[in-house]
């Protein structure tokens, strides 16, 4: 038998509302003229502070191309176009599978923030940036980022104009670097600020900005019982000055009701001009523990640093105390007991809009996500934004996070460095996250020595990262090597049965799950991808499979693949998780599958995140507490057959048919949710199809209307 593996407990970095709430000591709250309008993010105390977090979504303007000296404070602006952030490009040419702009652009935008006040630090974060970004400020050269989707923040001090008018200019180009990963992907890789610009202003000693974006205080929790949790706090200090000064630093955790759960205090000295760590313990009597979607329980973590004159800084985070394993016999466990991992994977792409989604478009896929009843994300194939892993810390959804290396490991000498700065992004900024339970070094990459070495390296980082999460990798058959596939921890594999790649027959499933029990280092595995596609418009009751790249993906085909692929999933308890893909439709400007262009359509949401197919209500009938009833081919209006069958998703208790009003037989079978009548006689022209059911003594009803022959 494989031994458990245990994957410590971590905790929540969580924004309420747009932002991380500070606060700190100043004099009156200065209010900054950024482009003649002022969005302050999070509440910020009466009495001032020295922390402001501004963002800065207005007033840019934007040009494609190389530009000469357009980062320069006298290049007009009058043939740049207005833009807001978030913002993207390459999207367009993209849907309608043409081929997109992948180069340079250039953003500017005026930053009017008044003379700089003496003991301020003022800091720009980028949230993202595709895939390389150069940042300017007054014509000066500041920094440069490498990589499509972890944040990064610049100081902008010592550039600042006494006058307090600056000209900022960000250089943004999404053009294929041989250093940066992806290197492939079914994706597409957009270019642009797609993610928001926040201006940071702080007191000269501050918690630390500028480590990889991180926000500079880690909560991770040493020990979780029923009856205690001990939890270290790492703070890192930047320290300006010129000589040794003294500070206090206080930890505590609130409780959801604001009482005190836990505090500590520790006196401390800075060294001159010196960024160092500090450290503290806390002990939480009786813990709330963060329990997934039944009880997502998070503490308010607020680590405070004072001199003799009071509040220099503070952060507050949410922190959620879990601890999570997998045994190969049992599967996952969350604090100890059996916890179902049934998921999905999500893009970050929506039509019309690319990578520039909202805090509401992420809002309303979280939610969607939940309602079909799903435990887990796989946010794929790159870190997401900060913003959606915080919906899931509190929606108590568990997230695999993943590294962009996609494919292809580069051969180039930079590759390794870039990768393993993209690693350090991904972690330090969200290490704080309870949601996050595996942090993914990559997916379907071909084995090359090469390849091996980096991975060996990659996953040595990420365990002195963070030794408490386990690293975990996507591999597809017959890309990867056994060799490889036991670098990390874990192992998810990607099998499309019913569909395409090696394993094409739905009938082999068990037997393949079966086979690969002992792929993984720790043994048992997860299915980090399955499914297939459809398109809505196109529909068949011959139940035959269908090419993957041709022009026939009926909606029902894509049904029958996740009812076989989820009733061998759940009779193989090695397999201790499973990741539908996908979630939603995506863009791929290669793609011509479908009778649709431009499409991935595994989806079981349209790429618009607006209509549900019918294998969402199939997941939804198998893993939701809520009551589900659903007549499936709806859309399949026009029939030629007069005995056809009928098939509803359901969890209730009792569910009834009528067709023309008059009540059928029993269901001839009924299994994971799927009510099946084989053989239902349609008469020509319309046919009234009714669903009913009761659960909990709740009444449910569907109905839809077929027409046989076309005739009405």
């Amino acid at each position: 038998m494989n031994p458990i593996l245990t994957i410590s407990l971590l905790p929540a970095r969580f924004w309420t509302g747009f932002s991380r709430r500070v606060w700190s000591r100043g004099t009156a709250h200065r209010l900054l003229r950024l482009g003649g309008i002022l969005m302050l993010a999070g509440a910020l105390s009466p009495a001032a502070s020295a922390r402001e977090t501004t963002w800065l979504n207005d007033g840019w303007r934007f040009a494609f191309g190389e530009i000469s000296e357009a980062e320069r404070t006298n290049t007009p602006n009058v043939t740049w176009a207005e833009v807001t952030i978030p913002h993207c490009w390459g999207w367009e040419e993209a849907q309608l599978g043409k081929k997109y702009y992948r180069g340079p652009g250039w953003y500017r935008r005026a930053l009017d923030l008044g003379a700089p006040a003496p003991g301020k630090r003022y800091f720009l974060r980028f949230e993202a940036a595709a895939s390389v970004a150069d940042v300017y400020l007054n014509g000066a050269f500041l920094a440069e980022h490498r990589g499509a989707f972890g944040a990064f923040c610049v100081e902008l001090t010592p550039n600042l104009s006494p006058s307090g008018t600056n000209c900022l200019a960000v250089r943004v180009s999404n053009a294929p670097e041989p250093d940066i990963a992806p290197l492939g992907g079914d994706f597409n890789v957009y270019g642009g600020l797609y993610r928001p610009v926040q201006l940071i202003v702080t007191e000269d000693t501050h918690f630390a900005l500028t480590d990889h974006a991180s926000p500079g205080v880690t909560w991770r929790p040493e020990t979780i019982s029923a009856t205690q949790a001990t939890v270290q706090v790492t703070a890192e200090l930047c320290h300006p000055w010129a000589k040794k000064q003294a500070f206090q630093l206080t930890a505590r955790l609130l409780a959801a009701d604001g009482t005190e759960a836990a505090a500590e205090q520790q006196s401390i000295m800075l060294e001159p001009a010196l960024n160092e760590p500090f450290r503290l313990h806390l002990v939480v009597r009786q813990p709330h523990l963060w329990n997934g979607r039944p009880d997502p329980y998070l503490y308010r973590a607020v680590l405070e640093l004072r001199d003799t004159n009071g509040l220099v800084d503070v952060v507050e985070q949410p922190l959620g105390l879990r601890t999570c394993a997998i045994d190969p016999d049992r599967g996952f466990l969350l604090n100890g007991q059996p916890y179902p991992v049934h998921g999905v994977n999500r893009h970050q792409d929506r039509l019309n809009q690319g990578w520039a989604i909202s805090h509401a478009d992420m809002e309303e896929d979280c939610q969607m996500i939940l309602e079909m009843g799903a435990t887990a994300v796989r946010c794929a194939h790159y870190q997401h934004s900060d913003y959606f892993y915080s919906l899931c810390d509190r929606a108590g959804l568990l997230v695999w996070a993943e590294l962009p290396q996609v494919d292809q490991i580069g051969a180039g000498p930079n590759f390794a460095g870039t990768s393993r700065n993209q690693l350090l992004d991904l972690i330090r900024q969200n290490i704080n996250h309870p949601a996050i339970f595996v942090w993914s070094l990559g997916n379907e990459l071909h084995d090359s020595a090469d390849a091996d070495r980096e991975l060996e390296d990659l996953n040595n980082l990420a365990h002195g990262e963070d030794p408490a999460r386990p690293t975990i990798m996507a591999v597809c058959p017959p890309f990867g090597s056994p060799q490889m596939n036991k670098i990390p921890d874990l192992l998810g594999w990607n099998i499309y049965p019913g569909w395409s790649g090696g394993l094409k027959s739905l009938a082999g499933v068990g037997g393949w799950l079966a086979a690969h029990r002992d792929s993984s280092q720790h043994g048992g595995f997860c299915l980090s991808e399955y499914g297939g596609g459809a398109n809505l418009a196109q529909h068949d009751d011959r139940l035959e499979q269908n090419h993957p790249a041709g022009p026939w993906h009926p909606e029902e085909w894509q049904a029958i693949i996740h009812e076989s692929d989820w009733a061998a999933i759940r009779a193989h308890p090695e397999v201790w998780g499973s990741f539908v893909w996908n979630m939603f439709d995506f863009c791929n400007a290669a793609r011509r599958e479908g009778s649709q262009i431009a499409r991935n359509d595994k989806g079981l949401v349209t790429f618009d995140h607006h209509t549900k197919k019918d294998a969402f209500y199939f997941y939804q009938a198998n893993w939701a507490t809520n009551s589900v009833l659903h007549l499936t081919a709806q859309r399949f209006v026009e029939r030629t057959n007069a005995v056809t069958r009928v098939k509803i998703y359901s969890n209730a208790s009792r569910v009834e048919l009528i067709v023309n009003g008059v009540l059928q037989p029993p269901a001839d079978t009924r299994t994971n949710a799927t009510l099946i009548w084989s053989k239902i006689h349609l008469q020509p022209g319309e046919n009234r199809i009714e669903a009913r059911g009761e659960r909990d003594g709740q009444s449910l009803h569907d109905q839809c209307v077929w027409v046989l022959n076309g005739r009405s």
